[in-house]
């Protein structure tokens, strides 16, 4: 977990659950919650906070924070018979010391954690499937933030998931932000009854809710904060669709952990496999990667 140049610290939050802190040799950080397997916190080495949380979060299990990088397995949102986005999200994770090994590539010069989830009894009797999700989380030496998921049936019949990383993005104002990267690909409308349609527009901006399924994109979505002047980039694999939601103002009235006008200041994008679920057969692995970096922008 630890090696040369990596500063990593293992701390509780105010309710005890166990947080693991990493820090870059420049002083850039990222916060991991074992409650949830989540990111709470992504810094730069001038100690700014580029992921949204909300001022009226719940830090208690059962609940999933409203925040940072909630991980939506083994459903993504209402699409079957589990609690919305699965139960990865409130469950406790434990820190893996003895992970199968990575490519180097996801190990040199970076600062990590490993994270493990296994089914508990109760898990079993609302989703009867034997699995291992491991997660690594990773800040590099440039100060990006990297989420590696490997999820192994360990089951001895096949089973399938969905799988999203629901980021909330610290943006500066909802109506000062596009994304780009979207163009001319078709999307679900949660809105509109997971109807079927093609974004039509060179990016996406907001005017009002949204919360869409976008399918097949491509492995980098860019977000432009021009007040901030600051780009978010979202690099993916073996996560081909992206999910965008923004509660505007009535839907931010309804959620209780959640400001009325905290809308404003956030943006989710989410790299994920929604549309068609990830097959695993007995023994098999899959792999989803999701690193974000930061950059100026004019």
């Amino acid at each position: 977990m630890n090696h040369s140049g990596a500063a990593v610290e293992v701390t509780k939050d105010r309710n005890g659950i166990v947080q693991v802190v990493l820090r870059n040799p420049r002083g850039a950080s990222a916060k991991v919650s074992l409650h949830g397997g989540q990111v709470l916190s992504w810094r730069t080495d001038r100690e700014e906070e580029l992921l949204f949380t909300s001022s009226k979060a719940i830090f208690k299990p059962p609940y999933a924070v409203r925040g940072g990088i909630p991980i939506c397995f083994p459903q993504f949102g209402q699409r079957g018979s589990l609690e919305q986005h699965g139960f990865a999200r409130n469950r406790t994770w434990i820190i893996d010391d003895n992970p199968p090994p990575l490519h180097s590539n996801d190990s040199s010069g970076k600062t990590y954690t490993d994270l493990l989830l296994k089914p508990s009894e109760d898990d079993l009797k609302i989703w009867p499937h034997s699995f291992e999700f491991r997660l690594r989380v990773s800040l590099t030496a440039d100060g990006n933030l990297s989420l590696i998921s490997r999820i192994r049936n360990i089951n001895c019949k096949p089973f399938s998931f969905s799988i999203a990383y629901h980021t909330y993005f610290s943006i500066s104002d909802i109506s000062e932000v596009r994304i780009e990267g979207l163009e001319t690909l078709d999307y679900l409308d949660n809105l509109c009854q997971r109807e079927r349609f093609t974004e039509q527009g060179d990016a996406l901006t907001f005017e009002s809710e949204v919360d869409r399924i976008y399918l097949g994109s491509r492995d980098i979505i860019a977000i432009f904060d021009h007040e901030r002047k600051r780009t978010f980039l979202i690099q993916k694999e073996g996560l081909p669709d992206v999910g965008v939601w923004n509660p505007w103002d009535k839907k931010s009235k309804t959620m209780v952990d959640f400001g009325d006008e905290e809308y404003k200041q956030m943006l989710c994008v989410n790299g994920a496999a929604v549309e068609k679920p990830i097959i695993l057969k007995p023994g098999e692995e899959w792999t989803g990667r999701l690193e974000l970096s930061v950059v100026p922008s004019s």
